[in-house]
This record gives structure tokens, C-alpha cells and sequence, in this order.
């Protein structure tokens, strides 16, 4: 468990000092904004799906705690020439590594690196952090135009 906890924290730590895909796309094709009143986490999600709803690139702007940032970052290497259906298949299975009571064992198959945010449940509060480019990954998909909240 002590070695899970390393990983979740030297990965959030990189992911925060330098975060990956991180500034507008030019060419986006499908914009959402995401606000975790919360925290004060804000960002805006770009993306360009191409036809065959593809994710062929995608960035993220805005501010946040190292773990939005972090979790922001590892989530568009993670998506970036997925298609729509693995997209929505991810964030189901990370909501529930996230949110999942803590002394259950952690499933993170499939996730990648994702998994390190499994330490994530044990701070509820830190959910939303977690969350918020999740589900405005999800309204940028679905043409959103409101702001994707984590409440």
C-alpha cells in the first residue's frame, strides 16, 4: 500500500509541475467548460473527434489543485485516439475507482496510470478534483454548452 501511495504521489506531482496537453487546440471542434465551485478548480476542455468519433487531439486550459491538474493531464494521454464508446467505458471505471469505499481493493485494470488516483477515495472531497475533466471531457463530447459542474 506504501508503494501505491508513492506512485499516486510522485505521478500527481509530475502531472502538476508539467502537465500534459495542457493549452488551447486550435482547430477544436467540440469546446465545454468545467467549474468545481468546491475547490475553485475551472477549465475548458478542447477536443477534435473526427467522424468515426475519434478523439484525434486534445487539450485542456484552466486552473486547478494539483490534483485536477494531474488528473487533467494523465486523462487526455489516456483518451487521445480512443473513440467515443472506450471514452465513456473509461470514465465509468474511473468514477468507480475513485469513489469506491476505501478498504475494498482497488480494480485500476485497463486504466493506466489512472489507477494511481485510486487513493483518491480516501478523501471524498478530493472526488470532484479528480472528476471535473471527466465530466467536462463528457460535455464537450455531447456538444455541451453549459458549464460541466462537479455538484
Amino acid at each position: 500500500m506504501d508503494d501505491l501511495r508513492e506512485l499516486y504521489q510522485s505521478t500527481i506531482l509530475d502531472h502538476n509541475r508539467a502537465p500534459r496537453n495542457h493549452g488551447v487546440l486550435d482547430g477544436a471542434n467540440r469546446t465545454a467548460r468545467g467549474d468545481n465551485p468546491v475547490c475553485g478548480d475551472k477549465l475548458v476542455v478542447y477536443l477534435d473527434l473526427d467522424d468515426d468519433e475519434r478523439i484525434v487531439d486534445l487539450r485542456f486550459d484552466g486552473k486547478g489543485c494539483a490534483i485536477s491538474t494531474a488528473s487533467a493531464s494523465l486523462m487526455t494521454e489516456f483518451v487521445k485516439g480512443r473513440k467515443r464508446s472506450e471514452v465513456e467505458e473509461t470514465f465509468e471505471r474511473f468514477h468507480e475507482l475513485v469513489t469506491g469505499n476505501p478498504g475494498e481493493k482497488v480494480d485500476g485494470e485497463g486504466l493506466g496510470k489512472l489507477a494511481v488516483f485510486s487513493g483518491v477515495r480516501e478523501y471524498p472531497v478530493r472526488v470532484k478534483c479528480a472528476t471535473l475533466c471527466w465530466h467536462t471531457l463528457r460535455s464537450a463530447l455531447d456538444g455541451g454548452t453549459e458549464v460541466a459542474r462537479t455538484e
